[in-house]
């Protein structure tokens, strides 16, 4: 079965309009509720089957996804390529493996995430990933919101550039417009 990603979005709701607080702490009139395509095993199923068609290539011998977003498309990603599923979490502010997780230098990881934006997740996942000596094969995304290079092959299902402001010069703000903050994750750090 494939899947129509963008008519998917938009048919559940996903793909908002109005004035967002973005996960980078960036502010965008169009906010995409990744929640809506996850709690869907139906749609979330091809989705992940598509990003390891991707990469099957590349012999991936596991998935790795940052908590909590990404838990739910590694671990389908994983099943569809018939690797292990491990996810990072933050403890003390940065990213850590716990719950006994672990890479081996001979393990090639793919990376998934379900929407990007500046890239800042995926970067501490990667330098993860490198720092226990296992080798990033790929990084796998559901929506790309803008141009970015991770140093590894890239996979968008789709590319949806969504244009973003600085706080400082959101005419959004500028307007007096008020903002919703819908997203999952405040650390202030770059997503």
């Amino acid at each position: 079965m494939s899947v129509d990603i963008l008519a998917a979005l938009r048919q559940r709701g996903a793909l908002l309009d109005g004035h967002f607080r973005l996960s980078s702490g960036r502010h965008s009139n169009r906010f995409i509720q990744k929640f809506r395509i996850l709690e869907d095993p139906a749609l979330v199923e091809p989705i992940a089957r598509a990003l390891a068609q991707a990469f099957a290539a590349q012999r991936p011998t596991v998935v790795v996804s940052a908590a909590v977003g990404g838990i739910i498309l590694g671990y389908e990603t994983a099943r569809a390529l018939g690797t292990l599923a491990v996810f990072v979490e933050r403890e003390d502010g940065q990213p850590v493996l716990r719950r006994g997780f672990q890479l081996a230098a001979n393990d090639r990881v793919l990376v998934v995430e379900d929407v990007v934006t500046t890239g800042g997740s995926v970067r501490e996942v990667l330098c993860l990933v490198a720092a226990t000596g296992a080798t990033s094969v790929g990084v796998g995304v559901i929506v790309r919101r803008a141009a970015v290079d991770f140093g590894v092959a890239t996979h968008a299902l789709v590319d949806l550039p969504v244009v973003s402001y600085d706080p400082q010069e959101c005419p959004q703000c500028a307007a007096g417009e008020p903002i919703l903050d819908p997203g999952s994750r405040r650390s202030g750090a770059a997503r």
